[in-house]
């Protein structure tokens, strides 16, 4: 009889790890327990699928060789007798386990979020998964005025389909600026100068207080008082590793399911990968390092690299959606820059064209970057940045079209 592995999760991480586990030449028996009822996709693309710019089908991963039972939520681990139970009561063994549950979206704490059911205010949506794609559609063919709350990947993705449907389009963001976990201040006021050109208004340093409306949402009370007049409301406030069955099956966890350099979790034969998994103290949170993860595991796992270990990652953020376009890694806060004299920092500016581009270099290696409105050299800054090699010693060509050459 084959070896079994059982991957809890149905997404990226997980299908990565099954197409690559294939690939490698693995021969045990690969199941992926789903919760939605379709095929593994690319849930970076929700937003180009919600302004029809994708078919859903379009963005649909593959997934190897591996069984894939779709609508089969797993409830409960035993990894003492190495199975596991789904919601409909069927228990199934496995041999190694890969825990790849991914992220719930976070719900923000604000007064008259919930109808006296318990369910969201009408006209209140979340964009985490296709469903929410469709319902958030069709919200959005009836609505006059939305409202994003969060600034920061999802919210400015929400906030940007939403302005292609035509809707006039507020976001509401507690920081300092736009996407501050991976922008600098600069290129965060060069991207609230982009969106203002598709209708999209920002308040910033402020937060939603609570949802007005008798049953239905018609307005957002901003922590200052002021209310904007909305019919839709998209919930963009982050994510939280989904680790509740790791947590009940005595797994270690922290922020997420702690994981070593083999990508081991607290007990013997299971493994985490993606964004439920914690190394080193870090939660990435992005589908770069998840796919490095999952190359890792699966090298281990099929006997082609039994030796491999994922030590980290240099993780590149990226939004690719018309005039909405950036690129960011590394080290790009300002105030670490002035605290630090070792830091050089090259900066080029089109306002014209609404461009914004930027190198951080400690000595002559890349230590962090931003691309905004042009990522014509985004290939040859990542691929200096990742190899972690020394810098020609005029390195501002690497800013322009010619250096992606």
């Amino acid at each position: 009889m084959n070896a079994r592995i059982a991957v809890v999760g149905a997404g990226m991480a997980a299908a990565r790890f099954a197409q690559q586990y294939q690939e490698l030449g693995g021969e045990a028996e690969v199941t992926l327990y789903g919760v939605e009822p379709r095929a593994p996709y690319n849930r970076v693309l929700l937003a180009d699928v919600l302004t029809g710019r994708h078919d859903p089908e379009a963005i649909a991963l593959p997934a190897g060789a591996a069984l894939l039972r779709t609508g089969a939520e797993v409830v409960a681990l035993d990894p003492a007798a190495r199975t596991l139970r789904l919601s409909s009561g069927e228990r199934a063994g496995y041999d190694d386990l890969v825990l790849a549950t991914g992220a719930n979206p976070v719900l923000p704490p604000i007064r008259g979020l919930r109808a006296p059911g318990g369910d969201l205010l009408a006209g209140v949506r979340a964009l985490h998964t296709l469903a929410d794609c469709r319902d958030l559609a069709e919200a959005a063919a009836g609505a006059a005025r939305a409202v994003v709350i969060g600034g920061g990947v999802l919210g400015v993705s929400a906030a940007r389909a939403l302005a292609a449907l035509g809707l006039p389009v507020e976001i509401v963001h507690h920081g300092p600026h736009l996407i501050e976990r991976q922008l600098d201040a600069r290129a965060g006021a060069a991207l609230r100068s982009a969106l203002a050109a598709l209708g999209v208004e920002v308040h910033l340093r402020n937060r939603a207080r609570a949802l007005c409306g008798d049953g239905r949402i018609k307005a957002v009370e901003l922590a200052d008082g002021r209310p904007l007049a909305a019919d839709l409301v998209v919930l963009a406030c982050g994510v939280r590793p989904r680790t509740g069955l790791a947590h009940a099956a005595g797994l270690l966890v922290r922020t997420g399911v702690v994981v070593d350099d083999r990508l081991a979790a607290s007990r013997p034969g299971v493994f985490a990968i993606g964004d439920c998994a914690e190394h080193r103290g870090t939660v990435h949170g992005l589908s770069g390092p998840a796919w490095e993860q999952a190359d890792v595991l699966a090298a281990r796992l099929s006997g082609a690299g039994p030796d491999r270990e994922y030590t980290g990652s240099r993780p590149l953020a990226r939004l690719s959606a018309g005039p909405l376009e950036y690129a960011a890694f590394g080290e790009v806060d300002e105030d670490r820059h002035r605290a630090d004299s070792g830091h050089h920092v090259l900066r080029l500016v089109d306002t014209t064209r609404g461009s914004y581009k930027k190198l951080v270099l400690r000595g002559d290696r890349l230590v962090g970057g931003i691309l905004l409105g042009d990522l014509a050299t985004v290939g040859a800054l990542t691929r200096a940045y990742e190899r972690d090699e020394p810098l020609p010693e005029d390195p501002l060509h690497l800013l322009t079209t010619r250096g992606a050459r």
